[in-house]
């Protein structure tokens, strides 16, 4: 069975360009100073007392924001993402969706979508 710190590793040698792109624009603290972790796990325990994993694609823990770059699979996975988004959100973290043709076609929108959540 893959760990998931080796499943975290596999999404980030399969980033889409989007997410590439992205990453280059958060990584080092380009963006406000603040820190970002790529394809980082969050842990959850469950009622069962088991460990749920959620890899978001961004994750910055100073601003308890996560980051979702969303191409055409989470067409197929509405459900799964809207049960996702509700516990991260139960959490206490922020997210912010962005379809990859936004990030590809528009990166200083995004950017500043981001900032305005960081200077909060």
């Amino acid at each position: 069975m893959t760990s998931i710190t080796e499943l975290c590793r596999e999404l980030r040698r399969r980033e889409t360009k989007a997410e590439s792109i992205l990453w280059q624009n958060l990584r080092n603290r380009k963006l406000q100073g603040m820190k970002f972790l790529r394809q980082h796990p969050i842990y959850i325990q469950s009622i069962l007392g088991r460990n749920i994993y959620y890899i978001p694609d961004f994750y910055c823990a100073e601003a308890k924001l996560v980051i979702e770059a969303d191409g055409p699979i989470h067409q197929f996975k509405k459900d799964y993402d809207k049960n996702r988004d509700e516990v991260m959100l139960a959490l206490g973290l922020q997210i912010l969706r962005f379809e990859n043709e936004i990030i590809l076609n528009d990166i200083d929108h995004v950017l500043n979508s981001i900032k305005k959540i960081l200077l909060v």
